[in-house]
């Protein structure tokens, strides 16, 4: 709604005299209050009453009260005031950072490493921010970014360059070979891509993560075969169900192994040198102080999922958490 430029205007120190002599009801008191002398306070509520049109107190030896007038004014003047100074404070937390709102993408995988704690750090140092969460793969949320329909996206893979956003690896992992767990591969600690040549594969759509979708690929060829592609699915909670299913088998990032599914097996490949990289992405003329507040929570929550893995690893060698069943013998956290 647009301003109405037939409403008087009600200079702000003539609201909060009116409100303080109001509860004061006496002029002396009032000026003390405020910190002004009394002919200067006498003068704004004058001015006031010129704008309203009418009288707001009536003034007797000794005694000053409200009119009817002043008593139909006084809540909004409290209201108009105290709102006020309520936006005062909003803008200037929002200015400074500490609120405010900030809107983010992330890829399915990432919930399984650092974005939890990374969540729940920012918002414990900032808990007036809101937070407008969104999961969506790569390419949706490269577009988002074109848009400025999200603030920051955690993607795989990111492309070498985009024109307007800035990219920052915040995780690396390496990948794995996900099985039925009765498949006879599934008995193997480490297994050879070689081996899965002949296997229908489970895989995310090229369309959704390309990058990422060329590195498995590419890691297939360079193993000597091109994976023969049975199945596509969004999710990896959807690959995985797949392949629990026994409609083929998957390489993937090793933060899956959080998925947990009775009838799946996560084992190492051969080579394994390979890692996926996580990314944050913003745009460069982004001015939302909560970008960057999100950005130096993300490096810290990476330091510590990297930590994390290797204590897991160390803890239960060679990655079995105490929840695997004995085929599963990567199921710990990466």
């Amino acid at each position: 709604m647009s301003w109405n430029t037939d409403r008087p205007e009600l200079p702000l120190p003539q609201l909060r005299a009116f409100v303080v002599l109001a509860e004061e009801l006496h002029f002396g008191h009032a000026a003390a209050r405020l910190g002004i002398a009394q002919p200067p306070l006498s003068q704004q509520i004058r001015r006031l009453e010129e704008k309203v049109g009418h009288a707001l107190f009536d003034r007797g030896p000794g005694r000053v009260t409200l009119t009817p007038a002043g008593r139909a004014l006084l809540p909004a003047a409290r209201h108009a005031l105290t709102g006020l100074a309520d936006g005062l404070a909003q803008a200037r937390a929002v200015g400074s950072g500490r609120a405010g709102r900030l809107r983010i993408g992330f890829a399915a995988s990432v919930a399984l490493t650092l974005l939890p704690g990374a969540l729940r750090d920012f918002r414990q140092r900032f808990p007036d921010a809101r937070l407008d969460i969104h999961e969506m793969t790569t390419a949706p949320q490269l577009d988002a970014l074109r848009d400025r329909t999200i603030d920051i996206g955690l993607l795989r893979e990111p492309p070498p360059y985009e024109p307007g956003l800035n990219f920052r690896t915040v995780l690396g992992e390496p990948f794995v070979a996900v099985l039925p767990a009765a498949h006879p591969l599934a008995a193997r600690r480490t297994v050879p891509l070689a081996a899965l040549a002949d296997e229908p594969f489970v895989l995310l759509p090229r369309a959704v993560g390309p990058r990422l979708h060329d590195q498995i690929t590419g890691l297939c060829e360079a193993a000597g075969f091109t994976p023969r592609i049975a199945q596509h699915a969004v999710e990896w909670q959807t690959v995985c169900a797949l392949v629990e299913a026994g409609l083929g088998v998957c390489v993937a990032p090793a933060s899956i192994r959080r998925i947990r599914l009775r009838g799946v097996a996560f084992r190492r490949i051969a080579p394994g040198t390979a890692r996926t990289r996580v990314a944050v992405a913003w745009r460069r003329d982004d001015r939302n102080p909560l970008v960057g507040a999100l950005l130096a929570t993300l490096g810290q929550g990476a330091e510590a999922a990297v930590g994390a893995g290797r204590a897991a690893d160390a803890t239960h060698p060679p990655g079995r958490s105490p929840t695997d069943t004995p085929r599963d013998e990567m199921g710990g956290v990466p």
